[in-house]
């Protein structure tokens, strides 16, 4: 697949003055619940209801999902309010429902993403469609299996595709649900700029009141629209409570939210610098992370040489790591002399922290 203008057609072709923003429940619970959702959320930014109809969970025994009962509602949905429908499809039946029932919008779930087997019969399913149709990123953050079912779908003939970040899952404890790896869809970003990406803040924090920030660095990176998780009353939601807002929370979030505007005569000059500096920023904030990670470490240390009675100061190893460091900073165009001063830097709060246990 190669990037191409025709990608962002269907995109541009909706003549949104705003970002694209697919709203609604985590799940369809019942025809009022849906209703009354989509009634708060018409006449705003929304363009698409989204619910989710199936819904399986990690672990069975949870609420899955109503099923294809749910479809009539989002009907319903779009003969009430004008808005389009979207929803998500993990096989061949799911998608032939949804057809019948005319859903405007289908994504393949992280969880789908991650098989060639599912996305290859969900791309059968839906060849020749019309529809929109935008891909999960895979519950790991591998971005040629991620791309690899964009390719298949764009084989079978569909030609209106996009992406979904929704963030990554780890072994390790985070303030996110799942990470962000913001570095992973910039990459996407840069092999197919055309090809639009939507942020689901919902899913990456699994936190309420994480989702305007996330919201914002993913416009400040150039994404196309957001998909937010909107509930009524989030905390007796069925599925996914703390991370669904109410409608009134989401206007005001799309209120709040700082978006360049195409009619600044220097638009594209503070596009791109926002952007890049964007980019700064979630890399710094990535460091931060790996120098506590170091700094546990150095703990962990601290506390062994304490029970053995070792020196903190182990001269040997600390020249071996700065020799080598350095020869890595040069392959990266880092000078010596930035490296010398951030290792020894470094260095010296690791001694800080095992000083301190040591000492203890």
């Amino acid at each position: 697949m190669e990037n191409k203008k025709e990608l962002r057609t269907w995109l541009d072709d909706l003549k949104l003055n705003h970002p694209l923003v697919i709203a609604g429940p985590c799940s369809a619970e019942t025809e009022e619940q849906v209703l009354r959702i989509a009634n708060e959320l018409k006449d705003t930014d929304v363009s698409y209801f989204r619910a989710g109809i199936w819904k399986p969970r990690t672990r069975p025994g949870m609420f899955e999902g109503v099923g294809s009962l749910g479809l009539k509602w989002l009907q319903k949905v779009k003969a009430e309010t004008g808005m389009k429908t979207a929803t998500e499809v993990a096989n061949a039946a799911h998608v032939k429902l949804a057809l019948e029932h005319d859903i405007d919008l289908l994504w393949i779930g992280a969880r789908s993403t991650v098989s060639p087997f599912i996305v290859q019969e969900i791309a059968d399913a839906l060849r020749g469609t019309d529809k929109i149709v935008l891909v999960k990123n895979p519950v790991n953050p591998d971005l040629a299996l991620w791309l690899g079912a964009v390719e298949r779908l764009a084989t079978a003939d569909i030609k209106k595709l996009g992406v979904i970040h929704r963030g990554f899952s780890t072994y390790e404890k985070s303030k996110y649900r799942n990470n962000p790896e913001w570095q992973l869809a910039i990459e996407l970003q840069t092999k197919f700029p055309d090809l639009p990406i939507i942020n689901d803040p919902s899913h990456i924090t699994g936190k309420r009141d994480m989702i305007f920030d996330v919201s914002q660095t993913a416009l400040d990176l150039n994404f196309d629209g957001l998909m937010i998780e909107t509930h009524f009353d989030p905390e007796k939601a069925w599925s996914d409570a703390s991370q669904q807002v109410t409608p009134k929370t989401l206007i005001q979030i799309m209120k709040d939210l700082k978006i360049r505007k195409e009619t600044d005569p220097e638009a594209e000059f503070n596009k791109s610098l926002n952007n890049l500096r964007a980019q700064i920023d979630v890399v710094d904030n990535q460091i931060i992370d790996l120098l506590g990670k170091r700094m546990k470490a150095a703990d962990g240390i601290g506390v062994l040489k304490k029970k053995k009675n070792v020196a903190v100061l182990q001269s040997k190893r600390w020249n071996e790591i700065l020799g080598h460091m350095v020869l890595e900073g040069e392959s990266k165009g880092l000078s010596e002399e930035f490296i010398l001063k951030m290792f020894k830097a470094i260095h010296q709060e690791s001694i800080n922290h095992q000083e301190k246990i040591i000492n203890g």
